[in-house]
């Protein structure tokens, strides 16, 4: 699923593409997208018309597209939804969803999702953030993110330090991708209790996953395939500086140790067994589990 600087390029990209443009016309081409929206699909075209946006916003891996009245409309991207801009007499691409027009002209603004679930809802009185992601925790690049407080708080808790760094409540933007990457730069076994961390290691890994995410941004995010993409197509090339993530049986590109992949919270974690030393007392997964990374864990 997309993480923080995914998002981020959507974001930037819709910014600049409909930031002050008044919604003319909206056709949900199918209702599962628009099924947070409980009214339905004709109340969500009812309530979108004639509005105009205002510049789009992010905390962590969610995104809205607020209006300039103060309401919004909350998007979830899920696994594989896009916003695409594109002239209206361009082909759908397939698995188009819903269509919007605006009052200035072209590019029309189409939402993508080949396996459905993400999707868009009207939020009212969620242009300066929606009520429904309130309990979402700041991400590493909001001015008011605070490292101290994170890091106590994270020092506080009974759990491995993977399984913290996911906690979207605690410091939002992170995934599985770059939790691996920023464990690796700080030297860090995923599984590391996080009360036997010190201020120093903890700020560290969250230092570390604040760096690669703001790299990962600087190439347009990570993309495996064509489900991660900017507004124009366009896909980020991030994947190529992985350090560990997917890179299994690769050599670290430290010390050359074969990086491992292991299983942890029913997806993968790709450490360097050299690097990253496993705490005391640290069993990884059953063989049950490694067998079913190998029909398709992530």
């Amino acid at each position: 699923m997309p993480e923080l600087p995914e998002v981020e390029v959507v974001r930037r990209g819709l910014a600049s593409a409909i930031t002050g443009r008044q919604i003319s016309g909206v056709r949900v081409l199918h209702p599962r997208p628009v099924r947070r929206h409980l009214p339905g699909p004709a109340d969500f075209e009812l309530q979108v018309m004639g509005r105009t946006f205002a510049e789009p916003r992010r905390r962590g891996k969610y995104l809205w597209l607020p209006f300039t009245d103060g309401d919004a409309i909350l998007a979830h991207l899920g696994m594989s939804g896009q916003f695409r801009l594109a002239e209206a007499d361009a082909p759908l691409a397939p698995n188009t969803r819903i269509l919007f027009t605006f009052a200035d002209g072209e590019p029309g603004l189409r939402f993508v999702d080949q396996r459905m679930f993400g999707g868009l809802s009207v939020s009212p009185g969620g242009a300066e953030l929606p009520p429904e992601i309130a309990h979402i925790g700041r991400d590493p690049f909001d001015p008011a993110f605070d490292l101290t407080d994170v890091v106590t708080r994270l020092r506080r808790r009974d759990s491995a330090i993977k399984r913290s760094l996911l906690d979207q409540q605690l410091v939002s933007g992170i995934g599985n991708i770059y939790a691996d990457e920023a464990l690796w730069a700080a030297r860090v076994h995923y599984a590391r209790p996080t009360k036997t961390m010190s201020h120093t290691q903890a700020a560290g890994v969250i230092t570390a996953a604040t760096e690669v995410m703001r790299r990962a941004l600087g190439n347009g995010g990570t993309s495996f395939d064509a489900l991660y993409v900017n507004v124009n197509g366009s896909s980020g090339y991030f994947d190529r500086s992985l350090a560990v993530y997917g890179r299994e049986g690769l050599p670290c590109l430290r010390c050359g140790t074969p990086i491992r992949r292991e299983p942890f919270m029913n997806r993968s974690s790709y450490r360097c067994p050299h690097c990253q030393r496993a705490p005391r007392g640290f069993k990884a997964q059953s063989s049950i589990a490694r067998a079913a990374l190998k029909k398709g864990g992530y």
